[in-house]
């Protein structure tokens, strides 16, 4: 890794840290695409680890306030959604599985942006919590199932119930991917540089979680995930298409 990707990597996790404190997620939709793009071998894996580091930073900040009920039933649908991304990882080359990263960012955008709000109830739940489990897995991004099923929560309930989701999960899906082989000492070596930039980013956003508008706040974080997906679909069709 040069110095300009680690330069590069971190400024990417210190602003999806931002994100994820202050809207409930955004670091898996940011950094997946970006660290795609710098070194496959970091995701999911290195982004799993940091997202639940700063998840756990948030449950801590707004606990009492997550809707552990809701958890529940989304955590039980996790598991075998876990247990599909990662066979998806082993199964799939690089260069597919960087593809199926860039199309979950912009399907989660597009569907986001269309203003889809189902229904919570139980089956919804357990099915949002499925497909969070597949992708969040196969590419480190299971926010958006979760977003868009909880969307009519807000302020630090929103926030306190994707974290609590959020961090057993990533747990879930990270021991679904050392099963199959896929987590190393590289992994933990990584997420060790990058840690200070997280860190800063969850200390960053306390101040400025008061002052951002939570919807442009959301907005700028789906402009910023479909530039990475547009970048990593780029790189991937370049060598194709020459």
């Amino acid at each position: 890794m040069t110095g300009a990707e680690f330069a590069l990597l971190s400024l990417t996790v210190g602003v999806g840290a931002v994100l994820q404190v202050s809207v409930g997620f955004g670091l898996g939709m940011i950094a997946a695409p970006v660290f795609s793009l710098v070194d496959p071998t970091l995701a999911p894996s290195v982004v799993l680890l940091l997202a639940a580091g700063v998840t756990a930073a948030v449950l801590v900040r707004e606990r009492g306030s997550a809707d552990l009920r809701g958890c529940g039933w989304a955590l039980v649908g996790r598991v075998p959604g876990a247990a599909a991304g990662a066979l998806l990882v082993v199964a799939l080359p690089a260069e597919y599985l960087a593809l199926l990263i860039a199309g979950v960012v912009l399907t989660g955008v597009a569907v986001s942006a269309a203003g889809y709000v189902p229904r919570t109830r139980r089956s919804s739940v357990f099915l949002a919590g499925m497909a969070s489990g597949l992708m969040g897995t196969a590419t480190s991004i299971g926010g958006p199932p979760m977003a868009m099923v909880w969307q009519r929560l807000s302020g630090p309930r929103l926030r306190a119930t994707m974290s609590a989701f959020f961090l057993a999960g990533s747990l879930m899906s990270l021991v679904a991917l050392a099963a199959a082989g896929v987590v190393g000492a590289h992994t933990f070596q990584r997420t060790v540089l990058l840690a200070p930039a997280a860190v800063a980013g969850v200390l960053l956003a306390g101040p400025l979680t008061r002052r951002l508008n939570a919807r442009h706040t959301r907005t700028a974080a789906m402009a910023l995930a479909v530039a990475g997906a547009a970048g990593l679909v780029a790189q991937q069709l370049t060598p194709w298409t020459a």
